[in-house]
């Protein structure tokens, strides 16, 4: 089954002072370069957020930018013309080929879980997920979208569905 990736790049990082999450260093690459590999045979790779020079990659940006991650999510859709679409934030550095196989396995909508539902890790219907969008996304909780379309939930490894939101997730990531 091909499917698509949208990766969400636009948050304003604030809780990092500022900083473009996409651009910060993991394994020798940036966190965008890694999220990217775990889902290199998706048919269309769509970023949102700030521009970057990266080959294969289409680019969309919310309107206005600042939106929240279901105007970013909006905005990545209209990109998408797959059945099938991978919807992820890009500070996630736990992601592997394997969190995304799980996924898709499913065969429906589905969501990665730990302690709590990851909602920016999941696997969903393009037409189900278009449906469920509001006609204004912005500042609109992203989880009460989602929620409408039912995902399964998919246990999480230990590790698989942490992010990087604080300084001290920072400094785990940069000595990991």
């Amino acid at each position: 089954m091909t499917y698509a990736v949208i990766v969400l790049t636009g948050g304003r990082g604030e809780r990092l002072g500022g900083v473009d999450k996409a651009a910060l260093s993991f394994r020798d690459a940036t966190l965008l370069d890694h999220v990217l590999s775990v889902v290199d045979d998706a048919s269309r790779k769509v970023v949102v957020g700030p521009e970057k020079d990266l080959p294969g990659v289409v680019w969309a940006r919310e309107d206005p930018p600042g939106g929240g991650p279901l105007a970013g999510l909006a905005a990545g859709l209209a990109e998408v013309t797959e059945e099938w679409v991978a919807v992820l934030a890009v500070d996630q550095p736990g992601l592997t080929k394997d969190t995304i196989a799980r996924l898709r396995a499913v065969g429906r909508n589905a969501v990665l879980r730990d302690d709590r539902v990851q909602w920016l890790i999941g696997f969903w219907n393009t037409a189900q997920l278009r449906e469920a969008l509001p006609g204004d996304p912005r500042n609109l909780p992203l989880r009460k979208t989602l929620l409408q379309l039912h995902p399964v939930e998919v246990p999480a490894l230990p590790g698989e569905a942490r992010d990087v939101d604080t300084p001290a997730d920072l400094d785990t990531l940069h000595s990991g």
